[in-house]
């Protein structure tokens, strides 16, 4: 009887035992979990005095300010090339259907004036000037598949819906049209320039256009990269500063420096003269060193004056 309850109490102490053990041993695990997990949390970190610690935004002592660029949307004339805008409606001509029209001579004025495009829509105000822009360019009057002929029809189309998007900003379908009658220009005055580059360059200065093309290589605006580039401008702008101030005090000095020499080269030869030997310092030497010394203090004189 004794045995059977010394065994059940060595069952249950074990049965004890190994519970506690699990429980620590998942104790433990959890906090491996959690540790596991801050450590790939903070990412870039530091183990100082066994302590995981992140480093924050660095600071520098550097008086370096970067404000980020301000985006340029895409249908902005600096990004599209055109250097003039649209031009301003003449309202005293006829709408593109009645210029030829011979019965409006004789019409009474308010007739006329009917017709014109002072009472038009923009829709007639841009087709008149798409037509005028394209007959400035074109080969011949029924002249609507060259190449000129197109990129000035896109050319006056841009800058027709470049007005509308200065008035409406978020208007996103006119937005996406311009963008994309942009680049498609920007793709045909790449071949006109590569095919016949003469042409390209006439072209360019009817149409009052400036070829951007699209970069080799797009980079991403980032505050890193642009504070290196800054601080190297920083470091390039304070050597640079360090070696002018060193030129003016050489500069102060050059005076100073030109007597030195003239006294030692004339020691020199006549020391050489007394010794007897070669004389390698020439009296030509020695009076361009003074004409030099002359010229220097002469220069200072009139900066003297004019300041």
């Amino acid at each position: 009887m004794n045995a059977t309850n010394d065994l059940t109490s060595n069952v249950n102490i074990t049965f004890i035992v190994t519970v506690l053990e699990g429980k620590v041993y998942g104790i433990a695990m959890n906090v491996t979990r959690n540790l596991t997990k801050i450590l790939t949390y903070t990412g870039n970190s530091a183990r100082i005095n066994n302590i995981t610690q992140r480093n924050y935004a660095f600071k520098s002592d550097l008086k370096i300010k970067w404000v980020r660029p301000a985006k340029i949307p895409c249908y902005k004339a600096v990004v599209s090339g055109d250097l003039k805008p649209m031009p301003e409606v003449d309202f005293n001509r006829y709408q593109i259907e009645f210029r030829n029209c011979k019965g409006l001579e004789d019409a009474d004025e308010i007739v006329q004036r009917l017709f014109k495009l002072e009472f038009a829509s923009h829709k007639k105000i841009v087709q008149s000037y798409l037509k005028d822009i394209t007959d400035s360019v074109q080969r011949h009057p029924f002249d609507k598949g060259s190449i000129e002929s197109r990129i000035a029809r896109w050319t006056g189309a841009i800058r027709a819906w470049q007005e509308i998007m200065e008035s409406h900003p978020h208007n996103k379908t006119v937005k996406i049209k311009v963008k994309e009658l942009i680049d498609k220009r920007k793709k045909h005055l790449k071949y006109l320039r590569r095919w016949d580059y003469k042409k390209f360059e006439w072209l360019l200065e009817n149409l009052e256009l400036v070829y951007k093309p699209h970069p080799k290589e797009y980079r991403w605006i980032t505050r890193k990269d642009s504070l290196k580039k800054l601080t190297d401008k920083y470091c390039r702008d304070t050597v640079q500063d360090k070696l002018n101030e060193y030129k003016l005090v050489l500069q102060e000095q050059q005076p100073a420096f030109l007597e030195e020499k003239i006294r030692s080269l004339e020691f020199i030869r006549a020391e050489q003269q007394s010794c007897g030997v070669e004389v390698t310092v020439t009296e030509e030497e020695i009076t361009n060193v003074k004409k030099e010394l002359a010229d220097l203090l002469k220069e200072r004189d009139v900066s003297v004056k004019d300041d």
